[in-house]
């Protein structure tokens, strides 16, 4: 194996890998056998194309390699947009498909740094069916548990947008990045460039985070460690931030959960772990600020281990929130990282845009997501606990509250209208709820009430 760590193009997935890798770890890994029939379709030129493109210094569009990031393993595969626009033909799909298999076989985290076109336009067909290879590989890598990280360069389109790009764990991209399944040259006329771009992207729930070439690595290294280092067993239960006694009534424990100085999810998040990373978006055109999902490292150095989160904000959580809380569910579930939810919303959103959104489908997916989770799930309610649309996130079994929180089968302004009773009722429906924490104790709702920092 020969080390290849040098610059190979701009704005390209080569262009970042000096940038990215750690020094003298970069080994190519060793080619598969070339194609019996190099130029398929008898395409005019097509062989004087390609020895063109080798004499620039590249022998394919893509690289496999070995290398570490910030200490950790894994399976490289960089692109480079000077070979034929980084185009996807037979030659490069036997290395994607070489790459996954070697990072079955020694476990190891595959990390994509995409620039790209699409498809070889000079294979037709059969450069296009290396799509088909390529969610292949990347499906067996998912199977097997290992995580796949993809960096979006300039640009990344069209199948390699829709494979390596978007069907990652985890998508970052470069700011200002060409990102889109249409490229510059097929799209309509009358398209708004803006719609893809990166930032528009991130916009859209299709991308985690936009970062700058020189935070790449440090950034990888970062989600690296976070997914290939599972905390054992259950996420612990986070203390309370707030009040540390129950509530006497029902309607003070709402008003508590209500407060706005009441501790949020950030306080808490910022409590349980050393550093975070976020995903963003739920991979269907949205994102809810209102739902904060991601893995955290609990602990400090080669010591720490790492918790996954989806935490509400106090919010009504739409259905692009729900979405990315199954998504972050399910990618926990598969790398074998315990969960942690913090609940804290008044309920769904139940407006005419929700509805449209599929308010009702989203939800489902979150309470599906926790009951079929392979990890254990933990949860603690720290405001207000609104319905199905918190009842989603919890655990069965496994829920906990603070003790400036509450629970409810619906808020008490909308039990007592339900209940055609006149507004003075208000809190003598709260009490009848019994929706504070001791009596969500009582209930068997609940395990038990958060304690205090010690």
């Amino acid at each position: 194996m020969r080390d290849t760590n040098r610059d190979r193009g701009a704005d390209s997935g080569h262009d970042t890998t000096r940038g990215v890798t750690d020094p003298g770890s970069f080994r190519e890994l060793p080619h598969p056998p070339p194609p019996a029939e190099p130029n398929p379709l008898g395409w005019p030129d097509y062989d004087q194309v390609l020895s063109r493109a080798a004499e620039r210094g590249g022998t394919e569009s893509v690289t496999a390699a070995t290398a570490t990031i910030h200490g950790t393993q894994v399976v490289l595969l960089a692109f480079d947009f000077t070979y034929l626009g980084g185009s996807l033909g037979r030659r490069a799909g036997n290395r994607i498909e070489a790459a996954h298999a070697h990072a079955r076989e020694h476990r190891l985290p595959v990390v994509a740094l995409v620039a790209t076109g699409g498809s070889r336009m000079q294979e037709g067909m059969i450069a296009l069916t290396q799509l088909q290879r390529v969610a292949g590989q990347m499906a067996l890598t998912r199977a097997a548990g290992l995580p796949q990280l993809t960096v979006a360069c300039d640009p990344t389109t069209g199948g390699g947008w829709a494979t390596l790009g978007a069907g990652a764990d985890v998508t970052l991209a470069c700011p200002g990045a060409q990102i889109g399944f249409a490229g510059s040259r097929v799209r309509p006329a009358d398209a708004d460039p803006a719609a893809y771009t990166a930032e528009s992207q991130l916009d859209a729930g299709s991308v985690d985070a936009l970062v700058p070439p020189g935070e790449l690595r440090g950034t990888l290294g970062r989600w690296l460690r976070l997914l290939t280092r599972p905390a054992p067993g259950t996420a612990p239960v986070p203390a309370a931030r707030g009040a540390a006694d129950p509530p006497p009534s029902g309607w003070s424990a709402v008003l508590r959960a209500r407060h706005p100085r009441r501790p949020r999810a950030h306080a808490y998040l910022d409590a349980c772990f050393t550093h975070r990373e976020e995903l963003s978006g739920d991979r269907a055109g949205g994102r809810d600020p209102g739902m904060l999902c991601g893995f955290g490292a609990c602990g400090e150095g080669e010591e720490a281990v790492t918790v996954a989160y989806a935490a509400q904000c106090g919010t009504a959580t739409t259905p692009a929130g729900y979405r990315t809380a199954a998504r972050l569910i399910r990618l926990a579930g598969r790398l074998g990282i315990p969960v942690l939810t913090l609940v804290d919303t008044p309920g769904a959103a139940n407006d005419a845009a929700a509805e449209r959104a599929g308010a009702g489908p989203a939800i489902a997916e979150v309470f599906l997501a926790v009951a079929e989770s392979p990890v254990p799930v933990t949860t603690l309610a720290i405001g207000e606990g609104g319905s199905g649309g918190a009842l989603a996130l919890a655990a069965p079994g496994n829920t906990w509250v603070a003790p400036d929180a509450y629970f409810s089968v619906i808020a008490p302004e909308l039990a007592a209208a339900i209940l055609k009773r006149p507004s003075d009722q208000v809190e003598h429906t709260a009490d009848q709820l019994r929706l504070r924490p001791q009596d969500l104790v009582d209930l068997g709702v609940v395990r038990g009430i958060a304690e205090p920092p010690a």
